[in-house]
């Protein structure tokens, strides 16, 4: 399948599916069009300005009022990609790498930026390909944009740097060699072009909005799971209470969960309790909370992945280069620590009610074993999501709190957005695991309500876990059943 780049509207949704199903990418004609324009406006403006022009014929950040000859253009592009290559930590995930192409791509292709077509058909053979430049989490303060992991996205065009192809790591000089490619020869404004842009950040974002997705979904699966094996009550999500509260995610919530509870048999048994604990109980609330913020974030990604923001701004219609603001982070900074937020509120109820089902309560099991004592059964993994939910609210300080300034001061106030992605991508990845190991649980408690059957929708996804997780008699290894689980999690289709 092909995806063709244009000026048209890029979606979260196409994005997953560009990575998910492994999509080509092409430049459309008029796109094409829109790149050379601006190429061969700016070699016009270089030619014939005797005024110098930010990162065109001057140096960079502090250093912009010293002026560059005009020989020693193409050098200075080298020597921003070289010199700005100074990432730390661990590797950028290859998927989230992926999609920085995309997007640093998608930026390039409006001509507003002053690339030469070659470069940026280059970055689209790297995407085609299954390059994957070797890009590093630290070093990004999310203000002139993501100047460091895009350095290091970048480098390869020009036959440094490393990346990884077909499972193994090679330098960028390796990688023209067996390609067949010569390295880019950057022009004027290239180089910064290249560095500039929040494409590191929105990545992290784009990702995590696309993960949140589904574990919103999960978390509300799982929740009503739960909720039938603790014997829980349906009128916590009766709609007209919701109605009169009328957030979209609560009601959306309420009506998921109505949906998933039709037809059990154990929803519609006769209840001792008179009400649930929150955990249960407000699942609206809070689920619905999230997907309101999930929402949100997805508004704000939405703009940021069909925008130009590097610096300086060309625009040939209005014959003006502008050197202004566009790569700094902070419209997606916050977005992103909010995402990071609501996201560890979902781990954190979801393990409040792994507490609940181990807690021996309501006809269940102490820990979740016919014979404890004997055997620990499910106490420790509650320990483990208690672990993890820890870590995520030490993880929810907001980045974008911070600011460290930068380049002598000239970079005065700074987004640290990418820090802010990092973390993201950390506490989304945890959040799986607590669902996980509350499906864990879920599953486990459900047994013990044999005979009776939950909701045809509850019960074959329980049939589809038992397939890859049993039920736990008496104590075993536990680590691989939690991996399953999330690997579950992870494959599984809701539709």
């Amino acid at each position: 399948m092909i995806h063709q780049i244009s000026a048209g509207h890029l979606t979260l949704d196409k994005i997953e599916q560009i990575i998910k199903y492994n999509y080509t990418l092409a430049l459309s004609d008029d796109t094409r069009q829109r790149i050379i324009s601006c190429r061969e406006y700016l070699d016009r403006k270089v030619a014939e300005s005797r005024e110098p022009i930010y990162g065109v014929n001057t140096g960079f950040g502090s250093l912009c009022d010293i002026s560059i000859d005009p020989d020693q253009l193409a050098q200075l592009q080298i020597n921003l990609m070289m010199s700005h290559a100074c990432g730390c930590g661990e590797r950028v995930p290859n998927d989230i790498v992926r999609i920085m192409i995309l997007l640093k791509i998608q930026s390039l292709s409006y001509g507003y930026s002053g690339c030469k077509l070659d470069t940026v058909e280059r970055l689209i053979d790297f995407f085609n390909r299954g390059v994957c430049p070797v890009v590093y989490q630290q070093g990004s303060v999310g203000a002139s944009g993501d100047l460091v992991p895009l350095a290091h996205l970048c480098l390869p065009l020009v036959g440094l740097g490393e990346v990884e192809y077909q499972g193994e790591l090679m330098s960028g000089a390796e990688l023209n060699r067996r390609m067949g490619w010569e390295p880019i020869r950057l022009g004027s404004k290239e180089g910064l072009a290249l560095l500039n842009g929040t494409q590191n950040m929105a990545a992290f974002a784009s990702w995590a909005c696309i993960k949140a997705k589904y574990l919103s979904e999960w978390a509300d699966v799982i929740g009503a799971m739960s909720l039938e094996a603790y014997d829980g009550r349906q009128d916590p999500f009766t709609l007209a209470v919701h109605m009169v509260r009328p957030h979209a995610g609560q009601i959306a919530t309420a009506r998921h969960m109505n949906e998933l509870l039709r037809g059990s048999e154990l929803i519609n048994r006769p209840k001792k309790n008179v009400q649930d604990p929150y955990s249960f109980r407000c699942i609206p609330q809070v689920h619905g909370a999230v997907k309101d913020t999930v929402s949100y974030v997805k508004s704000v990604i939405d703009v940021e992945i069909n925008a130009t923001t590097d610096n300086p701004t060309v625009c040939p219609d209005e014959d003006l280069i502008i050197s202004a603001g566009n790569f700094h982070g902070e419209p997606i900074a916050l977005p992103i620590d909010f995402l990071a937020l609501a996201l560890s509120e979902l781990s954190s109820i979801s393990e409040r009610r792994i507490y609940k089902l181990v807690s021996g309560t309501r006809g269940l099991p102490s820990f979740l074993v016919a014979k404890p004592g004997l055997n620990s059964g499910f106490m420790i993994p509650q320990y483990t999501a208690a672990s993890i939910v820890s870590q995520n609210k030490t993880l929810c300080m907001p980045s974008s709190a911070d600011s460290i300034p930068t380049s002598q001061g000239q970079e005065d106030h700074v987004s640290m957005g990418a820090n802010g992605g990092t973390k993201l991508h950390r506490i989304v990845e945890n959040t799986e695991r607590v669902l996980a190991i509350e499906l864990l649980n879920a599953a486990q408690a459900l047994e013990f309500r044999r005979p009776l059957k939950s909701s045809p929708a509850l019960e074959r996804i329980f049939a589809d876990y038992r397939k890859v997780v049993p039920f736990i008699e008496d104590d075993e290894v536990m680590y691989p059943h939690i991996a399953r689980s999330v690997e579950f999690l992870q494959h599984e289709t809701l539709d």
